[in-house]
């Protein structure tokens, strides 16, 4: 199963949306701009990751991927075929996990794999063959003759991931593959994700979970709003993050003065109000307390409560964006 030298491209690309509700005659709203000219390059056998909130263009980004989404300018490209010039292709050599599952609910689990493989032309013995080997690598063999219904929300999105991978594609897309799922159901994707990609596959993967990316991405790509903020290995994204240790007090009021005070105490990098949260990065985080309390004092604001965070992804989003990832 070999990849091309590189998996994806994407070069400047971009797509925007009709304002919801427009219509002739009636009141003019802005489009929407989901993606503001996205740069990647995704190589062979990576594990590469899109890390942002709702909203951040991570879901429109696969869609243009997986040619399920037309782009409005730029250009893209899986394993070597145009996303919008030879979508046949490039639906040949890719295998998509869906946010949410959405097998066919009247099959069984064997006969969702069979079925499914039959769209690429793979001869029914074949099929029953993987279907077979890939439920049991994926810790479901015993499930072949259940229904879907009879599934727990773990083990549809295992189905999934068979499914996916039933036609043997170069590339894999996983979109927010363990939303709504326990945290044991969590870690056992993280595993089955692991050997996926430890057997040289390539996979694209969107998350908004911090851990989920720290743990399983070789790179990662932070997006928000549809802009590439940051790319890089998540130690080396972590090494970013502005002066050391976050540490945010909650205040009484608006923190716009304190955070004008605190930016003249010793060892702060930087001090910013958020309403009235005041978010100090500094380089002996839990040392500084007391000093910023009273500074909070000095200009009348008692402080409610306190927060630090070690140098991470989260308190590098904080320091691109202005806010936490929901």
């Amino acid at each position: 199963m070999p990849d091309t030298p590189d998996a994806i491209r994407t070069a400047a690309l971009r797509k925007v949306y009709p304002a919801p509700g427009a219509r002739r005659g009636a009141e003019q709203r802005p489009d929407i701009v989901a993606l503001v000219g996205l740069d990647l390059t995704v190589g062979g056998g990576e594990f590469f990751g899109l890390l942002g909130p709702n909203g951040a263009g991570k879901t429109t980004t696969i869609g243009i991927l997986t040619t399920r989404v037309k782009p409005t300018s730029g250009a893209a490209s899986v394993a070597g075929a145009d996303v919008v010039t030879n979508e046949v292709a490039v639906r040949q050599r890719i295998g998509v996990v869906p946010q949410r599952p959405n097998p066919d609910r009247s099959l069984n689990v064997r006969e969702n794999l069979v079925f499914h493989a039959a769209y690429f032309g793979v001869a029914r013995s074949v099929a029953a063959r993987r279907a077979a080997a890939l439920l049991d690598q994926l810790g479901i063999g015993d499930r072949g003759d259940a229904k879907v219904d009879q599934l727990s929300g773990g083990q549809q999105q295992r189905l999934m991931i068979a499914r996916a991978l039933i036609h043997e594609p170069r590339v894999i897309f996983l979109d927010e593959p363990t939303v709504g799922l326990d945290p044991q159901a969590r870690h056992a994707l993280w595993d089955i994700l692991r050997e996926l990609h430890a057997q040289g596959r390539t996979i694209i993967m969107t998350t908004h979970y911090m851990e989920e990316a720290d743990r399983l991405c070789e790179r990662l790509a932070i997006m928000d709003q549809g802009r590439l903020l940051a790319l890089d290995t998540p130690q080396q994204l972590k090494t970013r993050a502005p002066g050391g240790t976050l540490v945010e007090l909650v205040l009484d009021g608006d923190a716009t003065a304190a955070a004008s005070r605190a930016r003249e105490l010793a060892g702060v990098s930087s001090a910013e109000p958020q309403g009235s949260v005041l978010r100090v990065y500094a380089d002996r985080g839990g040392e500084l307390i007391p000093a910023l309390i009273r500074t909070a004092g000095l200009e009348g604001r008692d402080v409610r409560d306190i927060h630090l965070s070690p140098p991470s992804l989260e308190t590098l989003f904080i320091s691109l964006t202005g806010r936490k990832l929901d």
